[in-house]
């Protein structure tokens, strides 16, 4: 096994027995989530956890006055939290504080990518913004059921974040009303031009598609006093002004941009890809086209997840995908990819593997924040619900049914699921996975949907047929 990046420093003799023990904790967390042949149980993650908790309490103790410190533990102990993190999502216990840990490392890595790119979108931060302040609620809620330690950590963590995120917010303050929307499309246009160019096939049509709304914009941006390029000169001398402009800005970063200059600069930005990209083809340079397979490799599988994140989706799968970043991201040198000899990558193959990389986690972000908080045990029943749900919305939007007989069939898998219950409660063998109130409400949610269409196709049959006497005894009955 691979631990997570870190420098290595020399271990204290005295925390070697801690270190044993907890390779031995993330041994049994692995083994754990690696076991498809029965669901992961709550008392067996809780024990766990519990267990790792001790082991940061002695090694604290033993580090009272070197708290900086950082050694093989701190990886290893930052392991195990990632996996107790996603194995608590997988029992359905996502509101609980150790839930979080995972999500606030995957919102750290991805704040200080867009601290980096110096460019993204509103919207960007308003998603990380509202999931911190629910990771602060649940730490806050949390303060009576876990350990001071856990919570110190997750607290200081969130911090950082909130401190990286102001610093965003400020540099995109001086947006106006009328230029957000024009720099949101840019952001879009950027970002889509670099899912292009991770194409098997460069799709040369599609570029051009984007050159011709960079051009749009362009125009529409000149009332401004933003202009990316003078308009006379040949293309590669509007190019190079183009360059010139972008380096200038970016040799010079101001904290808090004029609207005006964060415009022109994404503006710039988008054209000189353009141009770069066409060039390329997706032609990616040999030195480091092991780094962008691999890359790409992890970018397909995650965005195969998220397609079928309700049916295949164990949350603890996640971690290998962090980790095979993580060491991506941590191998960098002053934030650029080298080759063999340490040769840094030129801007294009930079750009590239960092856009792999960035995704890579956002997708991560979007699978954690989407899990639901239902144990895999019940997942099944909770996916079946949830499927029923969206017909019988659908059959509703369109009008209802004609006769309450069309109904027989959710009525019948409804009571089916209703009938698994055991003194109200979903079990699997002696136990009761969590997420028994979202299922149970889920479930409820269905009977009246099909009380709903029910007794409007009644009503409607008794307003045109007054005095019929249609028997419905062969409808199943319902709840």
């Amino acid at each position: 096994m691979t631990d997570s990046p870190s420098l290595r420093i020399p271990l204290d003799p005295k925390e070697q027995p801690i270190l044993d023990k907890l390779l031995d904790l993330r041994t049994r967390l692995e083994l754990l989530k690696q076991d498809r042949s029965t669901y992961v149980k709550s008392q067996d993650v809780v024990a766990l956890y519990n267990q790792v908790i001790e082991q940061v309490e002695v090694v604290n103790a033993l580090r009272m006055t070197k708290r900086h410190e950082q050694n093989r533990v701190d990886t290893v102990l930052d392991d195990c939290f990632q996996l107790i993190s996603l194995s608590y999502l997988t029992i359905g216990k996502n509101h609980e504080a150790p839930a979080i840990y995972s999500a606030v490392s995957t919102m750290k890595r991805l704040l200080d990518h867009l601290k980096e790119a110096t460019f993204y979108s509103p919207k960007d931060l308003e998603s990380i913004g509202a999931r911190l302040e629910d990771c602060q609620r649940y730490c806050e809620r949390g303060k009576e059921s876990y350990s001071p330690q856990l919570l110190t950590l997750l607290e200081a963590r969130i911090d950082v974040c909130r401190k990286t995120l102001s610093e965003l917010e400020l540099n995109l303050s001086h947006l106006t009303p009328d230029l957000t929307p024009k720099y949101d499309k840019l952001v879009s246009i950027l970002r889509s031009l670099s899912a292009c160019n991770t194409r098997s096939k460069f799709p040369n049509a599609e570029v051009d598609d984007f050159l011709e709304q960079l051009k749009e914009l362009h125009e529409e941006l000149k009332p401004y006093g933003i202009v990316a390029y003078e308009s006379t000169g040949t293309k590669e001398e509007k190019l190079a002004e183009m360059a010139e402009k972008l380096r200038l800005t970016i040799d010079h970063p101001e904290p808090a941009p004029e609207a005006k200059k964060l415009v022109e600069t994404l503006l710039q930005r988008c054209f000189i890809w353009v141009v770069t990209i066409k060039g390329k083809q997706g032609r990616i340079a040999f030195p480091f086209k092991d780094t962008y397979d691999k890359l790409l490799d992890i970018k397909n599988k995650l965005e195969k997840l998220s397609l079928t994140q309700a049916w295949s989706l164990r949350e603890t799968d996640l971690y290998s995908y962090q980790r095979q970043l993580d060491r991506i991201d941590e191998s960098r040198v002053d934030g650029n990819f080298l080759d063999v000899l340490g040769r840094p990558a030129d801007l294009y193959e930079q750009r590239t593997l960092l856009y792999l990389l960035r995704k890579s986690y956002a997708t991560i972000f979007y699978l954690i924040i989407s899990s639901e908080p239902v144990s895999e045990a019940l997942l099944p029943i909770y996916n079946q619900l949830t499927t029923l749900r969206k017909c019988l919305l659908e059959v509703k939007k369109a009008g209802g049914v004609s006769s309450p007989r069309e109904l027989y069939p959710y009525s019948m898998k409804l009571n089916s699921i209703d009938n698994m219950r055991v003194d109200g409660k979903f079990m699997v063998g002696s136990d009761i996975p969590d997420g028994q109130g979202s299922v149970t409400q889920l479930l409820e949610d269905c009977f009246e949907l099909v009380y709903d269409l029910r007794t409007e196709v009644e009503e409607s049959s008794s307003a045109g047929k007054s005095g019929d006497g249609d028997s419905e005894s062969g409808d199943v009955p319902l709840k």
